[in-house]
């Protein structure tokens, strides 16, 4: 997913600022519950997307959502509906998480299959990767998608690789259709 140079510029912020401040840790596990809570909620997302609502009720309402969340993490949600931005803030959250991430040296793995995988051919398919950086952590997470038919689509960080029989299916109907 692209990231709006918004959504990066504010994480970049923010990430300079609790380094400074000491406090990346704290803010790190905010900006998760916070991306978790507005993505698992479409009231909440129409809500700050929202042009009829004015900011300064947008702003006490967020407020309470994240009453137990940090001052510095507090003042973000302000600062960010202020600036009338509030639409892109699951995007912030999950920009300083990635930001974050990459300075602890900690790589997203998504990995879609036809059906269910044992964890030895996850093993297989990580260890046969050039995308993967195996001497860092990475944090993996599965996707079934029948549609694929069979194979795999790897996804790290913004590379991709596809061994899916659905896409290999369909070069050869382009090929077909081009002869």
């Amino acid at each position: 997913m692209l990231t709006s140079k918004v959504a990066k510029r504010y994480a970049q912020g923010l990430l300079n600022f609790t380094q400074e401040a000491g406090s990346t840790d704290s803010v790190y596990t905010e900006m998760g519950d916070l991306a978790k809570t507005v993505a698992g909620s479409k009231e909440l997302q129409n809500f700050f997307a929202s042009p009829v609502i004015e900011g300064k009720k947008k702003i006490s309402i967020a407020l309470e959502i994240f009453k137990d969340f940090s001052p510095v993490t507090q003042s973000l949600l302000q600062l960010i509906i202020k600036q009338g931005r509030e639409q892109h803030m699951q995007n912030i959250a999950q920009e300083f998480i990635n930001k974050v991430d990459e300075i602890n040296g900690v790589q997203r793995v998504t990995l879609t299959t036809a059906a269910q995988l044992s964890e030895e051919n996850i093993s297989k398919v990580l260890k046969s990767s050039s995308l993967l950086n195996h001497d860092n952590k990475f944090e993996i997470s599965t996707v079934i998608d029948p549609s694929l038919l069979g194979g795999y689509i790897l996804r790290v960080g913004d590379q991709q690789i596809d061994a899916s029989v659905r896409s290999k299916l369909g070069k050869l109907r382009k090929e077909f259709q081009l002869n």
